[in-house]
């Protein structure tokens, strides 16, 4: 078995934790964003039983040459409006993600998401370039919901 390691990423995003949870658990929201630049994920590819043991799996595809990148995990725990835990034992080590939404206020929000577990395949330079594309991704999903709502950016 190969060293595991771990990762966390911040971010602030105007909008509150209500939605960002929603955004994170709803197909319709991840379609939009899911995966770094350059994939996408299709509406199909996503499946979300959104309960302790239930599954999450989705499908990225590369815009550059249909190859596909498929994620399974498990909900561990399912707590809205704060916190999201999922198990991909699939991945060498059972990498574990908790992504945790802290209101601070404002109607800002802290998205903090710790990974465990990681293999050094998602170490590298390039996997964490490509994982903050999906970050960038989601926050300007969130820009586009916010200018709908006439609430600014984030």
């Amino acid at each position: 078995m190969s060293e595991t390691g771990e990762l966390i990423y911040t971010r602030i995003h105007d909008a509150p934790p209500e939605l960002l949870f929603d955004c994170m658990t709803t197909p319709e929201h991840l379609t939009h964003f899911w995966g770094p630049r350059g994939t996408t994920t299709p509406i199909d590819n996503i499946t979300i039983d959104l309960r302790p043991g239930g599954v999450f799996e989705t499908t990225m595809v590369s815009d550059a040459d249909g190859t596909t990148y498929p994620m399974r995990a498990t909900y561990v725990e399912v707590r809205r409006p704060d916190r999201l835990v999922w198990l991909e034992s699939d991945v060498e080590g059972g990498m574990r993600t908790t992504i945790t939404f802290t209101a601070l206020g404002g109607g800002r929000t802290e998205v903090v998401t710790h990974q465990t577990n990681v293999p050094q395949a998602y170490l590298s330079p390039q996997a964490r370039a490509g994982f903050q594309t999906s970050l960038d991704r989601f926050a300007d999903y969130l820009d586009t919901l916010n200018n709908r709502a006439g609430l600014g950016g984030t």
